[in-house]
């Protein structure tokens, strides 16, 4: 797997297969290193890695989604050829789906479904929860989702490190508006957590009107991080939509 934009974490399938995710603003590729594992080998797991964090922490960040879906797009073009699933959480699933629309307006052999989780569905405008302009409202916003720990806030060292691929990320997710555009002809599996504090279960169900396939909404209890809790259950969730008969448990 040659390209710069990929990370694979377990065990590659040649036959399966895959799952293409997208972390969330602030992530990394490494947030899927537990569910590569619960899925692996049976589906061939690759997580992006955006610019400006982990090993490409000296590149300059992308502030736009439009461009980082421009570019995923060719990039995904350059995997081998086999059916595969995208796999987006909260930023990411914007940007999973930005994605395949860009696949399906260039006739490109595109995903044969999303799993979009801990998202709402775009809008017009940008979603208010997106709007933070300092780096205090960053932090704040952060905090709120309880995606970070404590260790980060204290380590000015590693603060300095992530702050600007969070400033990129939510200045990219604070200036995405939804482009009108014909629904996707893709099926949609959408999950979210009954206590999310920034997307409630309408607002995820909300999806349905972007797809002319199928929908299905999966709720799991806990906050926006609840893929942490139930990498077991996404795991079958996703084998099952996929057509794969069985994974292992995750740890």
């Amino acid at each position: 797997m040659g390209s710069e934009w990929f990370r694979r974490y377990g065990q590659a399938s040649q036959n399966g297969p895959r799952l293409v995710c997208f972390p969330h603003a602030g992530g990394a590729a490494s947030a899927f290193v537990a569910l590569s594992r619960a899925l692996a080998p049976e589906i061939d797991v690759v997580a992006v890695q955006y610019p400006g964090r982990q090993d490409r922490h000296q590149e300059p960040p992308v502030d736009d989604i439009g461009r980082l879906a421009d570019v995923l797009a060719e990039e995904v073009g350059t995997l081998d050829e086999r059916p595969y699933a995208f796999f987006g959480h909260s930023m990411g699933a914007v940007l999973a789906y930005e994605t395949a629309r860009r696949l399906e307006q260039r006739s490109a052999p595109g995903p044969e479904r999303l799993f979009l989780s801990g998202r709402g569905a775009p809008g017009a405008v940008p979603s208010p929860h997106d709007q933070v302009r300092t780096d205090a409202h960053v932090l704040a916003a952060i905090r709120r989702l309880g995606g970070t720990t404590g260790g980060v806030f204290q380590d000015p060292d590693l603060l300095a490190m992530v702050m600007p691929a969070l400033r990129a990320d939510y200045r990219a997710i604070g200036g995405y508006a939804w482009t009108p555009g014909a629904p996707l002809n893709v099926p949609f599996t959408v999950l979210i957590g009954d206590n999310d504090p920034v997307v409630t279960v309408e607002e995820a169900s909300d999806w349905r009107g972007f797809s002319a396939a199928r929908t299905d909404l999966r709720v799991f209890s806990g906050g926006h991080f609840f893929l942490d809790h139930h990498t077991s259950e996404v795991a079958g969730l996703v084998a099952e939509a996929m057509g794969v008969a069985e994974v292992r448990s995750a740890a």
